[in-house]
């Protein structure tokens, strides 16, 4: 994603994309697509992200959950306060061996100290790989 923007529901500041460059958002892969604080939208390419066996590794799933659900409740907490995962787990239901995964985080709770996510990233049949929730502690800034 570029360093501009993400649109936002007209009702919500636009969300401040940070720079991606140099980190592991960069080094996976990952495409964040969408972002604000109902969920966010990214895709990630199976390809470089694979364990030994030529499956995608659990971890990488992982992280791409994490970066949605972190991002989306960045979008809830505003730029006076920072998200910080405080819990993430993740179930993985099925392999993915080529081709790009998406990952849609949804919003289960936005309160005003926790907000936690749902992210489900699918394969490009659409078929469910992984099903994750992600907590984030909102904190001030220091």
């Amino acid at each position: 994603m570029s360093d501009s923007a993400v649109p936002a529901p007209s009702s919500a500041p636009a969300f401040a994309m940070p720079s991606v460059a140099g980190t592991l958002l960069e080094r996976m892969g990952i495409d964040v697509t969408h972002v604000d604080a109902d969920g966010a939208t990214g895709t990630m390419p199976v390809a470089g992200n694979t364990q030994p066996y030529g499956l995608l590794h659990g971890g990488a799933t992982a992280a791409l959950a994490e970066t949605l659900g972190s991002l989306a409740a960045q979008a809830h907490a505003g730029p006076a306060r920072a998200a910080v995962g405080i819990e993430l787990n993740a179930t993985h239901h099925r392999s993915a061996r080529a081709g790009t995964v998406t990952g849609r985080a949804t919003a289960l709770h936005r309160g005003r100290s926790l907000a936690t996510y749902e992210v489900v990233v699918e394969d490009p049949e659409g078929r469910r790989v992984c099903t994750a929730r992600l907590t984030c502690m909102l904190i001030d800034r220091t």
